[in-house]
């Protein structure tokens, strides 16, 4: 059996993610709320900003943790206008600190995670991490979970995690594209980048996942595509791709 390269995300696909950033929403829409009681804004129009303002801001800033913290303060500048209210320092200041408590969070493995990284790698292939993020946030979730056991210095981390950057890794460390994996959450970031490539691709996707991560195949796959529920089916359908 021909070993193969499999390249795991991080973030919704070994750890939870979104779901911290879920709750630092929760926290920022009641702030709005009450800084802006009596002014008939709603949740809903307090989200819908902060989402617009978030995915714009990924564009120049790509994963850089300042980018979700700002966007708070954008958001809020954004109703001060609208509805003719003093910007107060102390509350920007207080909604940059609320932004970042995001990073603070001891993240929790999905079930198996453990489980399938290890039958992988009894079966004899070679395992990389390809995350998108601040190096030295990622790494602290990594080493929190203990993924650097499987991982090592197999880590390759980038605040853009583009096509760009996909296609240049794999020249970059001479991945055999015939006989490399990328497994993730995202079609945005995982599974077009690795189709784009030339790769096989694995897609798990999680239920409320956030607006960015969703896409539209637009690419004939060369190799493997398959779309799995979770974790636990990776080893199997990779084994029975390449017993074909």
């Amino acid at each position: 059996m021909r070993e193969q390269a499999i390249l795991f995300d991080l973030d919704d696909t070994l750890v939870h993610c979104n779901k911290y950033f879920d709750f630092v929403i929760d926290q920022f829409v009641d702030l709005m709320l009450t800084w802006y009681s009596g002014h008939g804004l709603t949740k809903q129009d307090i989200r819908q900003k902060q989402l617009q303002i978030d995915l714009a801001g990924i564009q120049i800033h790509g994963f850089m943790p300042e980018r979700f913290p700002q966007s708070f303060v954008e958001t809020y500048q954004w109703f001060a206008q609208h509805y003719n209210r003093p910007v107060s320092s102390k509350e920007v200041d207080w909604l940059m600190q609320l932004g970042h408590t995001v990073y603070s969070y001891t993240v929790e493995p999905y079930p198996l995670m453990n489980e399938t990284l290890h039958n992988l790698q009894q079966a004899g292939h070679n395992l990389f991490l390809y995350t998108g993020g601040d190096v030295s946030i990622q790494m602290k979730k990594i080493k929190d979970v203990g993924l650097d056991q499987f991982f090592q210095d197999r880590i390759f981390v980038t605040v853009h995690k583009t096509r760009e950057f996909m296609n240049t890794l794999m020249q970059e460390k001479q991945f055999d594209r015939q006989h490399t994996w990328m497994i993730g959450n995202s079609i945005t970031t995982d599974v077009l980048p690795a189709l784009h490539a030339g790769i096989h691709a694995i897609h798990i996707p999680v239920a409320d996942d956030w607006v960015f991560n969703n896409g539209t195949i637009d690419v004939t796959p060369k190799g493997a595509f398959y779309q799995l529920p979770s974790l636990l089916e990776v080893p199997e359908a990779i084994q029975s791709y390449i017993k074909k």
